[in-house]
Formats: C-alpha cells, sequence, structure tokens
C-alpha cells in the first residue's frame, strides 16, 4: 500500500510560478515511478510529467520547458515546478505511483491549479 497526499495548489495569475508537491509513504516505495497527472474540466487525464525510470523523465509536449519534476529520496516527496503558467493549465492536478513491473498505480486525492487573472 502506497499513499500519497499532494499540497501546493493554488491560485496564481498568468505568468506566475507555482510548486507542488507529493508526500510518499507506504511500503517498497522504491518499486514505484512516479508522476503528475492533471484533469481539467471535461478532458481527460493526462501525464504532465513522470520518472520513467529512476534518473529520466518524460514531459507533455504543453509543458516543456516550463515544468520540472523532481524527487527528494530522503523526505520521500515529489515536486513539480510549474513556471510561467498560463489559463490552459487550470486543472486539478494528481500525483500517482506506477508499480515498475505490474502497472499498478496509486493516486492521490488531487490538489486544484487556478491560472487566472
Amino acid at each position: 500500500q502506497v499513499q500519497l497526499v499532494e499540497s501546493g495548489g493554488g491560485l496564481v495569475q498568468p505568468g506566475g510560478s507555482l510548486r507542488l508537491s507529493c508526500a510518499v509513504s507506504g511500503r517498497d516505495v522504491s518499486l514505484y515511478l512516479m508522476g503528475w497527472y492533471r484533469q481539467a474540466p471535461e478532458k481527460q487525464r493526462e501525464l504532465v510529467a513522470g520518472f520513467i525510470s529512476s534518473s529520466s523523465t518524460k514531459y507533455a509536449e504543453s509543458v516543456k520547458g516550463r515544468f520540472t519534476i523532481s524527487r527528494d529520496v530522503v523526505s520521500k516527496t515529489v515536486s513539480l515546478q510549474m513556471n510561467s503558467l498560463t489559463p490552459e493549465d487550470t486543472a486539478v492536478y494528481y500525483c500517482n505511483a506506477q508499480h515498475r513491473t505490474i502497472g499498478f498505480s496509486y493516486w492521490g486525492q488531487g490538489t486544484q491549479v487556478t491560472v487566472s487573472s
């Protein structure tokens, strides 16, 4: 069992920045690849950024160069630094932990990010 708790969402003006954090706890967390997804109203949930191996990452085309995913093994947190935000980034952001071999996923409860003037 893995528990994920997101924090850091909120309201920000276009062009601003936010940093999301995901606290990871539970058994065998090293067996999971971490990522961030988002879901905007009436849209499907999509991958924003994620680890595809211990050291490699992938990003959605729409966020490349603006978002950065990182992790801190000591504090067991995964972060998403979001810069140059636009209204199109408005969504609920979810932390995800996907098992490296069997593909099973755990999800956090989500945190709302709203980009608006």
